[in-house]
């Protein structure tokens, strides 16, 4: 059983755990019934026929998966479900064939021995405005037509702009009219769209009443589940408009293919054809390429008996010459004269309500919490805080977004710059995950922080390493975020293992190929490592639970040798348990300790370690025998 106490997790003993696990996985944003993957559907926009049973796999493949899971060492589940996968159909309508399936597959993780977090997953809000998450339903009771977003610039959607997809634009979609108007009134429809109501119910409450009840559709199954620790609120949710300074200045982490200030996506929504620059992302930055004329057609993006919410709510108005005006640029900065703060204003109550209604169901529950990417946390000082468990993500960006290797270049996302060298990339690393660790003691003060999301993608360099069978440069990528995963001993879940993750369309998703697990690299079925990718990065030793204060974790991913210190509790009588994968060590392996004995748990890839010493300190040593060293594998 895991649970914590202070900011550590611990086991039912008391011991210090550290977690070492997997999102699972990256097809489960997408249906399995009709074809989710990313090419060109025709019934993409019926919302109502669509089935996500099997994702992330079929119940009939699960030992397989988990399994393997269990064996590359990878014990703790990020476990992705979608709002669209329980309340597809509509409104208050549940998928119980889903909730079912939902339920045998998490209850055989737990045979493995695998917990599990649940994570109700969203990007951009949901598959029709580029992402996946939030059931069709949502844009028509915000008056949004799902099916001419692309006209209108509202959002650029893989099955609807068709092959081939411009590499790692979908982020775009956070700032374009569809995602932000739906986040906007998700998160804060009270104070910006209070004339917008579903019979009498404002759209704010009734998105987020609808969104919660069906993540309680889940713990009300899984209450009773050992294995379930917990929920996450939503994954990196936006603040849409909220706090946008100025109207007429476009915004978001990136600029890339056209990228409309919101002024000028209400008017596109609203049927005005505007020029629009095209910007083009390179390493050095962003650039301008060109223009092009958007919407020439006049289409609109709301409904026909809808117009634009904004305009209604007069931020925006059409002057008698019939030119467009933006009447109020500051709309969703300042609430008369206070400037609004998107995390303590609306995601901070958002997540105390969310909270209050899981423990509904499950009391013993941990909220797992996140904010926008790159976005610091929100300042907690209330009773709702306790039992909660930061989990920020964080990525390689320069990798991410570049689709590109370099030893000795990184990007710094919280001074934004270039990186250069490969100790100063190490250490700069190092640096970010560690703010993540102070930011947490700093915001929320004494809990658990969890890294939900890291990892690489595995089609860098225009997927060369699958007709080459090379994965060097990913192995090197993937293991220069794991030494700094492991000098803050962080807990982590790797993005992510993707069950049919194949060499065409990756993790089935918007181009991305991020999985650690591929059938197109599976050679042998038999064989529990086949189909892996990268894994002299992802199987590595680490120490799984310490009957003290770990000081100390290193692993050398050349000479294969790891090193562990630790300060021993002498309340406990137990041992510290570290696992050794037979992976690293298929010769065996010599281990060396400051003091005391070791027993080793052959079966279940572990070693016990017991000090017989009062040693401030303890050190445990792993590494190939003398025979074999230097050899690599």
């Amino acid at each position: 059983m895991i649970s914590i106490q202070g900011s550590r997790f611990v086991d039912e003993n008391g011991r210090t755990l550290i977690l070492r696990g997997v999102n699972l996985g990256g097809s489960s944003k997408v249906p399995k019934i009709p074809n989710g993957a990313t090419h060109i559907q025709s019934n993409f926009f019926d919302h109502t026929r669509v089935s996500f049973v099997g994702r992330p796999f079929p119940l009939g493949e699960a030992d397989e998966h988990f399994s393997r899971l269990a064996n590359w060492g990878l014990t703790f589940i990020r476990f992705l479900v979608t709002w669209e996968a329980i309340e597809h159909v509509g409104p208050g309508i549940y998928d119980q064939e889903y909730l079912d399936y939902l339920d045998a597959v998490i209850r055989k993780a737990g045979e493995y021995g695998l917990y599990v977090f649940i994570d109700p997953h969203q990007d951009v809000w949901s598959r029709f405005s580029g992402g996946d998450g939030a059931p069709g339903w949502t844009f028509e009771a915000a008056g949004l037509n799902i099916t001419k977003f692309k006209d209108t610039g509202a959002a650029i959607v893989h099955q609807t702009h068709g092959e081939p997809f411009p590499q790692m634009i979908w982020p775009t979609n956070m700032v374009k009219l569809a995602a932000a108007t739906m986040f906007t009134l998700f998160f804060a429809g009270d104070d910006f769209a209070p004339k917008l109501k579903i019979d009498g119910e404002s759209i704010q409450s009734y998105l987020q009443r609808h969104y919660i009840d069906a993540i309680c559709q889940i713990a009300k199954r899984l209450h009773d589940c050992p294995n379930v620790i917990g929920y996450d609120t939503m994954n990196e949710p936006l603040s849409g408009y909220i706090g946008w300074a100025d109207l007429n200045q476009p915004g978001g982490p990136l600029s890339l293919g056209q990228n409309p200030s919101p002024f000028q996506s209400f008017q596109l929504a609203s049927g005005i054809p505007l020029v629009l620059d095209i910007w083009r992302q390179r390493p050095t930055g962003t650039k301008v390429i060109g223009n092009e004329l958007v919407n020439p057609n006049k289409q609109h993006a709301w409904l026909d008996d809808r117009e634009c919410i904004w305009r209604q709510h007069g931020v925006w108005d059409i002057g008698s010459d019939g030119t467009p005006l933006l009447l109020r640029p500051d709309y969703f900065y300042r609430i008369g004269d206070r400037q609004v703060d998107f995390n303590q204003d609306y995601l901070l109550p958002f997540i105390n309500r969310y909270a209050r209604k899981i423990r509904e169901s499950d009391p013993d529950a941990l909220i797992f919490v996140e904010t926008e990417p790159n976005h610091p946390a929100p300042i907690w000082s209330d009773s709702d805080a306790l039992r909660i468990v930061y989990a920020p993500h964080w990525y390689d960006a320069y990798v991410l977004f570049m689709k590109s290797f370099s030893p000795y270049i990184a990007y710094d996302t919280r001074k934004d710059k270039i990186v250069l060298g490969r100790k100063r990339i190490q250490k700069s690393f190092t640096e970010q995950l560690f703010a993540k660790l102070l930011e947490s003691k700093q915001k929320l003060g004494d809990v658990p922080v969890l890294i939900g999301e890291i990892g690489i993608p595995f089609d860098m360099h225009a997927k060369k390493a699958y007709h080459t069978g090379d994965f060097s440069k990913q192995i090197q990528a993937l293991d220069r975020s794991m030494r700094a995963v492991e000098r803050n001993m962080m807990n982590i879940t790797l993005w992510n293992y993707t069950a049919d993750n194949d060499n065409e369309h990756g993790d089935q998703w918007n181009d991305e190929d991020l999985s650690i697990f591929s059938r197109d690299q599976q050679v042998d079925p038999e064989d529990i490592h086949s189909g892996g990718r990268a894994l002299r990065a992802v199987i590595r030793p680490y120490a799984t639970a310490i009957s003290g204060e770990p000081t100390t974790m290193s692993f050398d991913i050349k000479r294969r040798i790891f090193t562990f210190k630790y300060r021993h509790d002498p309340r406990s009588s137990l041992p510290t348990e570290i696992y050794v994968p037979n992976f690293q060590y298929p010769n065996g392996y010599e281990v060396s300790v400051s003091d005391g004995t070791v027993t080793h748990d052959h079966d279940n890839q572990r070693i016990l370690y017991t000090p017989s010493s009062d040693n401030e300190e303890h050190t445990i040593r792993v590494n190939p025998p003398r025979h074999v060293r230097g050899v690599d594998h």
